[in-house]
């Protein structure tokens, strides 16, 4: 039996000693965190799924796996359709489809630790139509078969300095607690691991790709606070850090913990903090109010110390992409360069360039029709050669101590020219990516009204893409980081209503996609920054591009380009070409001098 197959009737056999006729799995953690710790990838355990995002749902006779746009291809090479149901998210969900199914009597388990609570209370009334339960499990049944399960990461975690920092975490907790006095209440459940990095000023190594420790936090408003966290991950440093008014608690108290609020006035944001949470207070008698996570919007503007770290990291990373860009250059005409040797050549490059940490998220390495998949993840199974004449993608970013990047160029690979269906496409994506370099706005607009600005010369052409156009970036933190976002506005959809603001940064990423040929994306970072406007009637605001590394000319139309785009593009060049060219040398220096000529 294949070991997925014999998974699936492991966890059916669980279920049924149990008393359940169903589960939900997703991949999620006690944290909603969006990468996930070793031991916490259970829907891959299951079912061999090694997406970011999806669901999977186990019945006595039938399974059915839930996944977006992104994942429709690899889900199908990576999980046995004989085992499971595939299902595009949005157009059906994991709650829609158990509704359809289970039978009037049915009780469908959920581990509340990794849920919601929305998520809880639309399934429990999708399925109380069909006279079904949905109930909470004690532990997770899914654990109970699964024999060799990692123990969560046992790393040390560590300081964040204050000289990268910016701001002593003394001053962030008094922040929160002006914040509670003003409205009224006495704690804040901070449980999404990237806002316990910030508040604390500690950072950690519990999660691939975001430098975080396992842990919780209650903030309370007299401005101190209670951190559970395994005792063998704190070191002296970090206790002495700290000080005495954040009380260091074992990470198994924290349900405890919770209890202990009873009569309090809590607040617990509904989107980052699991159902459990709030059961557990709900049981205590806390009053909670629903509210986003106080440190959501602090964390997204960032100090001035922040902004120089993000610009050294950023100088220092397009070093090493400029260095690997050169390499494809000699190397990939070749036609021996594959997804995977291409992406650990960069990685290399990376850490040649001087203390990276980490990479920020598993490098999309996309040659040809690889390129079309959005958020292709490259595998033995599906590694291509970088064929001579094609278009290659790559988007990938470093965790450094001062910052977090994330970029995406798109190269085309020689010898010869790219055909006009490709340079059209092409400088179409460059020129949204430059309207919206350019794009200047009064306080108060949000992501959403300016998201046109990268897709209209696509829709020109009778185009589109379907992703966001750019989402917030943290600071030695996760590199997809909320509150802000640009992207059309889909009914609400988290973050494309915040409103921009000075010192948030963010991506600028306007992309095309044709299925079974080729992908182009052009990605930088930006920073909100103060326009000072002669006769401004009010504040306005621009971005300042953070991330400089020469965009595949080989791949421009300029003849598509107007003065002021050919003007931008021949001033981001020079920029390039100035903070660039002191790090390189021979061979490299002189491709990075042809890259940045005027057009």
């Amino acid at each position: 039996m294949h070991p997925h197959e014999a998974r699936l009737s492991a966890l059916r056999a669980q279920l049924a000693r149990e008393g359940y006729d169903g589960f939900v799995i997703p991949i999620c953690d006690e944290h909603m965190s969006e990468y996930v710790g070793a031991y916490a990838q259970r829907l891959e355990w299951l079912t061999g799924f090694g997406g970011s995002a999806g669901s999977a749902v186990v019945l006595g006779e039938k399974a059915a796996i839930f996944v977006d746009g992104r994942y429709t291809l690899q889900v199908r090479d990576q999980v046995d359709g004989r085992l499971y149901e595939y299902h595009n998210v949005p157009a059906t969900s994991a709650s829609a489809w158990l509704a359809q199914q289970v039978k009037p009597g049915a009780r469908i388990a959920y581990d509340p630790w990794l849920h919601t609570q929305p998520w809880v209370a639309a399934t429990r009334k999708a399925l109380a139509a069909k006279g079904a339960e949905l109930v909470a499990v004690e532990s997770n049944p899914l654990d109970a078969v699964w024999n060799d399960q990692p123990a969560p990461s046992p790393a040390p975690a560590f300081v964040q300095p204050l000289e990268l920092a910016g701001e002593s975490s003394e001053a962030k907790r008094g922040k929160i607690a002006e914040w509670l006095g003003e409205q009224g209440l006495d704690a804040a459940v901070v449980s999404a691991l990237d806002s316990v990095a910030w508040l604390l000023n500690i950072r950690g190594s519990d999660v691939d790709r975001t430098p975080v420790a396992l842990s919780f936090v209650i903030a309370h408003a007299d401005g101190t606070a209670d951190w559970f966290i395994a005792p063998e991950k704190l070191t002296p440093e970090v206790a002495a850090h700290l000080g005495n008014a954040v009380r260091l608690q074992p990470r198994d108290s924290f349900t405890d913990a919770l209890a202990a609020l009873k009569g309090k006035k809590v607040a617990v944001d509904p989107e980052r903090a699991v159902s459990a949470i709030f059961a557990t207070l709900k049981q205590t008698e806390a009053l909670v109010t629903e509210s986003r996570d106080p440190c959501v919007l602090p964390k997204a503007i960032k100090n001035p110390v922040e902004q120089a770290g993000q610009r050294a990291a950023q100088a220092r990373d397009g070093g090493a992409v400029a260095r690997f860009m050169h390499w494809l250059s000699v190397e990939g005409p070749k036609g021996e360069v594959t997804e995977l040797s291409a992406a650990e050549a960069l990685h290399q490059f990376r850490r040649d360039c001087g203390d990276l940490r980490d990479l920020s998220f598993d490098t999309i390495s996309g040659a040809g029709p690889n390129g079309a998949i959005v958020h292709y993840r490259v595998s033995e199974e599906t590694n291509r050669t970088l064929e001579p004449s094609s278009v290659y993608l790559v988007d990938s970013g470093g965790q450094y101590p001062d910052g977090t990047t994330d970029i995406t160029r798109t190269v085309w690979i020689g010898p010869g020219e790219a055909g006009a269906e490709e340079k059209d496409r092409f400088t179409r994506v460059l020129k949204g990516h430059i309207a919206l370099a350019r794009a200047i706005f009064p306080r108060g607009t949000a992501g959403s009204q300016l998201d046109t600005l990268a897709r209209q010369h696509l829709w020109q052409a009778g185009v589109d893409y379907a992703h966001g156009t750019g989402h917030g970036v943290g600071s030695f933190l996760a590199v997809h980081e909320g509150p802000q976002r640009i992207a059309k506005s889909a009914g609400g959809q988290a973050g494309t209503g915040q409103e921009l603001l000075p010192g948030m940064f963010l991506s600028n990423e306007p992309g095309y996609y044709k299925t079974g040929a080729y992908g182009i994306r052009i990605e930088n970072l930006v920073l909100v920054e103060q326009r000072d406007i002669p006769g401004a009637e009010g504040d306005y605001f621009g971005f300042e591009t953070l991330t400089h590394v020469p965009i595949g000319r080989e791949l421009v139309e300029p003849a598509l380009l107007d003065g002021p785009e050919t003007a931008w593009w021949n001033a981001y060049h020079a920029s390039v070409w100035a903070i660039l060219s002191p790090q390189l040398e021979g061979a490299a220096l002189a491709w990075l001098k042809d890259q940045c000529a005027p057009l």
